[in-house]
């Protein structure tokens, strides 16, 4: 093929970083012996560059074509069109100032915006005693881009938070998938996708929703998915635990108690016995206990994220190993 050159004559008529590629389908009417192909050089282009339609394997004694924007061949969606024996170009409506249409039918689209993608159709007329024709129509796909997800939470209270996942970019012409844990997700009674799959509704949040979540976004031509993300669910304190559980004691021995429970975040600890505060902290230490020390012991952990607070009693008893006859530094039978 020679170069390309721009046609001499024109009448008008009145009436981030993206990737582009192009996929083709052919109409025939009538059959022809010659297949004609578009074909887009390059296959790829960024945004603000230029791609060329390059139509091949045309037909002989040809009259000119008509270039479409979209699959409807009427005054709106018309761009352009070049008839062959007068060498005028011929622009319409949907002419945006950075198409051109060449003598051997191709078409040249500089200065590429998102708003190029999308379907595009030229009619190739001959000569005779009735018009015939040839359609080639093609697709312009964005590659689609890595999409990121955002939360309206990422630190939800267990089982009383809603949290709403959200993807972007909205691009055209791509479907959209979510996955959880590597499983790909599907509404349920605590999952709710949206109409077009680009927002997720986790209802009461729990352990086996925190994620990590990813998103997949997809179009004939190209897919994406998102870096997962999970969620830091605030839960507890579950009821604490005394450790250990050994309740009796002699005098002179020395008391170590420490308290444990299921909590995010951490919670804070609070000591008492009978019912009036000892101490603060996770864990209890008193050297050398006496029998003054024999009573109710009580734990309580208090998440303040969650605003819970559990506690847990164990009755000890110290016993004076004195009148029993057993020294105070043996532990009692």
């Amino acid at each position: 093929m020679g170069p390309l050159s721009d046609p001499p004559c024109t009448l008008h008529i009145t009436g981030k970083q993206l990737l582009l590629t192009a996929s083709l389908l052919i109409f025939w009417n009538p059959p022809t012996t010659a297949q004609v192909t578009i074909e887009a050089q390059p296959t790829k282009v960024s945004e603000g560059k230029d791609v060329l339609l390059l139509v091949q394997n045309l037909p002989q004694n040809l009259t000119g074509y008509n270039w479409y924007k979209g699959q409807i061949m009427d005054l709106y969606h018309y761009v352009t069109a070049y008839t062959i024996d007068t060498e005028i170009t011929i622009f319409g409506p949907a002419y945006s100032g950075r198409e051109t249409v060449y003598s051997n039918g191709s078409l040249l689209i500089q200065n590429v915006t998102q708003k190029d993608t999308g379907s595009y159709t030229i009619q190739i007329t001959k000569r005779g005693d009735r018009t015939e024709g040839v359609t080639g129509h093609y697709t312009l796909y964005m590659e689609t881009p890595k999409p990121y997800i955002s939360s309206s939470n990422l630190n939800p209270r267990e089982a009383v938070e809603t949290v709403i996942l959200s993807c972007d970019p909205d691009t055209p012409d791509a479907s959209y998938r979510w996955w959880i844990n590597g499983q790909s997700l599907h509404n349920s009674r605590t999952l709710q996708l949206s109409k077009n799959n680009r927002t997720l509704t986790l209802f009461n949040v729990t352990k086996d929703t925190v994620g990590p979540y990813e998103r997949e976004m997809k179009n004939p031509v190209s897919s994406s998915r998102s870096d997962p993300v999970a969620l830091n669910l605030l839960y507890g304190p579950d009821v604490p635990k005394i450790f250990p559980t050994l309740i009796n004691y002699g005098s002179g021995q020395n008391l170590y108690l420490s308290c444990f429970e299921y909590s995010n975040p951490r919670a804070q600890y609070t000591w008492m016995i009978n019912g009036k505060f000892l101490q603060s902290g996770r864990r209890l230490y008193i050297p050398q206990v006496t029998t003054n020390h024999s009573g109710l012991y009580g734990c309580s952990a208090h998440n303040s994220a969650t605003g819970s607070e559990r506690s847990t009693f164990e009755m000890i008893r110290v016993s004076d190993l004195s009148e029993i006859g057993i020294h105070p530094g043996l532990n009692p039978i």
